[in-house]
């Protein structure tokens, strides 16, 4: 049997208190278990038992060194349903000062975030499949990265469109 999904990611972060405020009160997580120096959260439209585990280390750890001379994660990445939403939630990101990037990929339109801990997620809608016309793929790969223009999208695209459809969420579950 194929692996089929991700189920849960979990991060080592200096304070679970500061790190569970920051999933719940800007992307909606809800705590679902919780012990001294560890959270499980889910996000709002997941039926997973938990989507995020979160595992204190204390004040004293260090950034973490991914991508800047070591291996590692570089992000998780969010999957919203609407246009709509992506909008409202780089709004809430830029509020809280947390929003570090936006960038359209053609297929899918992207905001990046960073956690109280520096850890760095994705934000994304991604196209239907219905949506990923030629012109679409061929635009994405002439420039895999562009900057993201929302309101442009939304115009072309609606802004109540379920995104994924046929591609991360099966088309009969979506109609």
């Amino acid at each position: 049997m194929p692996v089929t999904r991700l189920n849960h990611a979990v991060l080592y972060v200096r304070d679970v208190d500061r790190s569970v405020a920051f999933y719940s009160e800007l992307l909606g997580f809800r705590t679902v278990m919780a012990f001294p120096g560890a959270a499980f959260l889910q996000a709002p439209g997941s039926t997973n038992d938990h989507d995020l585990g979160l595992f204190q280390i204390g004040d004293q750890a260090r950034p973490s060194g991914a991508g800047q001379g070591t291996v590692g994660m570089y992000h998780l990445a969010w999957e919203v349903d609407t246009l709509d939403e992506l909008e409202r939630l780089a709004r809430v990101l830029a509020d809280a000062g947390a929003l570090v990037g936006a960038s359209n990929h053609g297929t899918t339109k992207s905001l990046y975030a960073q956690d109280p801990d520096g850890l760095e997620m994705e934000i994304c809608w991604l196209l239907p499949l219905d949506l990923i016309t030629e012109d679409v793929l061929t635009a994405a790969r002439a420039a895999p990265v562009r900057p993201l223009d929302l309101r442009a999208e939304k115009e072309r695209y609606g802004g109540q469109t379920r995104g994924g459809i046929g591609v991360s969420v099966p088309a009969a579950a979506g109609e």
